[in-house]
């Protein structure tokens, strides 16, 4: 029973944090595409593990500076718009999913094709 509220909790929270990361003012944040794959909060909602992806893989390093730097503030947003008892303390995690899929599609796009005999 507790696991279901915690998962309806994390949906809500990356919801909420998806829609704050938009009025984030540090050009790290705004100035790249960056897209919340997974949230997990622990039972005691104290702490809550975002793992973010970036499109452009060469802005990442500079915009998870930014994301902890505006921690604070979107720590503060996001316990005031879900009415929690506690807002949990964030921790951004850089989840490379995205840019691997990217990267297998492209392998798998550019394999040569090859004749096939077939033999009758």
């Amino acid at each position: 029973m507790a696991s279901n509220r915690i998962n309806r909790i994390n949906e809500e929270i990356q919801k909420e944090l998806s829609n704050l990361l938009r009025t984030v003012k540090d050009p790290r944040v705004a100035d790249t595409m960056i897209s919340i794959t997974r949230v997990e909060t622990t039972p005691d909602l104290r702490y809550t593990k975002v793992y973010v992806s970036f499109l452009q893989a060469d802005r990442a390093e500079g915009a998870m500076k930014g994301l902890q730097s505006a921690g604070g503030f979107l720590r503060r947003q996001l316990g005031s718009n879900l009415k929690l008892r506690y807002a949990p303390e964030i921790v951004w995690a850089l989840d490379d999913s995205i840019t691997y899929g990217a990267r297998m599609l492209e392998l798998i796009n550019n394999l040569p094709y090859g004749e096939h005999d077939d033999a009758e």
